[in-house]
């Protein structure tokens, strides 16, 4: 007879994703798993692989529960600048706040601890930048549409811009104590848009 589960496989997942988000995953041991987790190592194998497929499965949950609000946001009717702005400022504002600063950006911290050797971390990486890239391109093409961003300006160079801006507010924000840097490198960017 099968034995059933004694723990919440979705629970289990979400507890990982917080400690390799709050810790990494080269600083997560196993046993620090078990301990977080209140499950065995055991356990952790059968149901969810080893440390890396949990780390990649964390990685998944992570992008299904941050990335959607973002791209509903910035799909609203319309005008577009207006959200694209207050993502901006928004990301501005969690990479200069304490204490959450101090955990980025999971998809961030993955591209800067993993990605440059680990090629199913760069897949996650590259697959969450190319949705909120495509999101940021059709939205400021929209804005364009709209007479909000001058005919002159190229909405997927600024969508790209843009992303790189977003992603290094979290690298910068989680590494420095002076929210000064981030805020002001966004609105300097948000003037491009003008």
């Amino acid at each position: 007879m099968a034995r059933t589960k004694e723990f919440d496989p979705d629970a289990a997942l979400q507890a990982a994703l917080e400690l390799f988000w709050r810790r990494g995953y080269e600083a997560t041991s196993m046993s620090d798993l078990v301990a977080h987790l209140g499950i065995g190592r055991a356990s952790i194998y059968a149901t969810f692989g080893n440390k890396h497929a949990l780390y990649l499965k964390a990685l998944d949950r992570y992008d299904r529960t941050g990335l959607p609000p973002i791209l509903r946001d910035l799909s609203q009717p319309g005008p577009a600048l207006p959200a694209v702005r207050k993502l901006v400022r928004r990301y501005a504002a969690e990479a200069a706040g304490a204490p959450e600063r101090l955990n980025g950006c999971m998809i961030t911290n993955a591209a800067v601890e993993l990605a440059p050797h680990d090629q199913a971390t760069t897949r996650h990486v590259e697959r969450n930048w190319d949705q909120l890239e495509t999101v940021l391109h059709s939205t400021l093409v929209r804005a364009q549409a709209q007479g909000e961003l001058p005919a002159g300006r190229d909405p997927l160079t600024l969508a790209r811009m843009l992303l790189v801006l977003l992603q290094g507010l979290r690298v910068v924000g989680k590494a420095s104590p002076d929210p000064g840097r981030v805020r002001d490198a966004a609105e300097q960017a948000l003037a491009l848009l003008d």
